[in-house]
């Protein structure tokens, strides 16, 4: 049967329907985008699942957001979206404002041991006993009109997260229907996190492996990244490539010529923005020892394997006893961050990525494996 689609391409329109669904329990939502050349998503198409009706949001007409804004942050209605870090994005660029209570049917999939990080047609398959055409999941959602076949793919988009959503909420237990929450919230606390751009380059490539006045260089050239492609609204890699960074911070090159040998080093780069990144390397390099960054610390040995497995091990007996995806469990970064606490011989202290219900429910038991393992001969 036809699915019966309900337009909204003025702002009148809009607040009118945010009104209404404001008195729902939840509403579904989905949006398509497109991010090809941009450091920013730009919004394509909304679609929201109300009360069983589709509705399709034209961004491209709407031009106040507030209502909209309103009911993302509206407490009594639950919000529900699929795998939605991107989405994410789109909704703060577009409104300024993110879904809270946040209901991701792919971490409920995890919680219910259905699967992990399942794709949405996968996920409808397998609840729904529907299969989605796929064609049109890298179309140009920015031209207009949109095709038939389009309009078609993003109300069923939107139909189909509702009617998971119904199938999967009533088989949560009342603790992991709070836990699929509380992680809902912490996807929408990371995003709303600011990265302090002279920090990035902590996460950088290689940065290990770089002294201090290396790392002063790599500091400079990360932040500078950062606020240019912020800027220009370019992918990160149009500014200077991951691969560069590294050997730009290490031989730290003090000419054009020398610069444009760097691994991976764009023409455009040189050309575009050379002079700027050579004076910028120059200044870093010229700080003081005080200003320096302190060195990173190395990566875990290989011998730290057989203790990774036995973290692991923790959250695989918990995934067991409660019937859910073991990879939802503990995340490999953490269990790391928590063996460098006091890797080889202790005492260990639990990361602050070791959060909520994972932190109360394992957090003692972790520290309790390290302590045994640390005993034995």
């Amino acid at each position: 049967m036809p699915i019966e689609i309900h337009w909204i391409a003025d702002d009148a329109a809009l607040a009118l329907r945010c009104a209404e669904w404001q008195a729902l329990d939840h509403v579904a939502l989905d949006t398509e985008f497109m991010r090809v050349d941009t450091f920013y998503p730009i919004a394509g198409l909304l679609q929201i699942c109300a009360g069983e009706r589709v509705f399709l949001i034209d961004p491209l007409l709407i031009e106040d957001w507030r209502p909209f804004a309103a009911l993302l942050e509206q407490p009594t209605v639950v919000k529900v979206l699929h795998a939605c870090s991107e989405d994410l994005e789109v909704l703060l660029r577009l409104t300024g404002s993110l879904p809270t209570p946040l209901f991701d049917t792919q971490l409920a999939a995890a919680y219910l041991n259905i699967g992990f990080s399942m794709g949405y047609s996968r996920l409808v398959q397998e609840v729904l006993g529907i299969e989605l055409p796929k064609g049109e999941t890298r179309s140009d959602w920015l031209q207009r009109p949109l095709s038939e076949t389009q309009v078609s793919y993003a109300a069923e988009d939107a139909l189909h997260l509702a009617e998971v959503y119904a199938a999967l909420r009533p088989r949560l237990s009342p603790e992991k229907a709070a836990w699929v929450l509380d992680d809902g919230a912490e996807l929408v606390l990371n995003l709303r996190r600011e990265v302090d751009p002279q920090m990035l380059y902590r996460e950088a490539k290689l940065a290990w492996k770089l002294a201090p006045a290396q790392l002063a260089v790599m500091r400079a050239l990360c932040a500078w990244r950062e606020a240019e492609a912020r800027a220009r609204n370019q992918p990160r890699s149009r500014i200077i490539r991951d691969n560069s960074l590294w050997p730009l911070a290490r031989s730290q090159p003090d000419n054009l010529v020398s610069l444009a040998r760097i691994e991976e080093m764009h023409p455009k780069t040189v050309r575009q923005d050379g002079e700027v990144i050579l004076q910028l390397i120059k200044q870093a390099a010229a700080l003081p020892a005080a200003e320096w960054p302190a060195a990173l610390p190395e990566p875990l040995p290989m011998e730290a394997a057989a203790l990774l497995k036995t973290l692991r091990g923790v959250g695989q007996r918990e995934a067991e006893r409660l019937d859910m995806a073991p990879e939802l469990m503990l995340r490999k970064k953490t269990l790391e961050a928590l063996l460098k606490t006091g890797y080889p011989n202790g005492p260990y202290h639990l990361p602050d990525s070791l959060r909520g219900w994972r932190r109360d429910l394992m957090g003692q038991t972790l520290l309790d494996s390290l302590a045994v393992t640390g005993e034995a001969p």
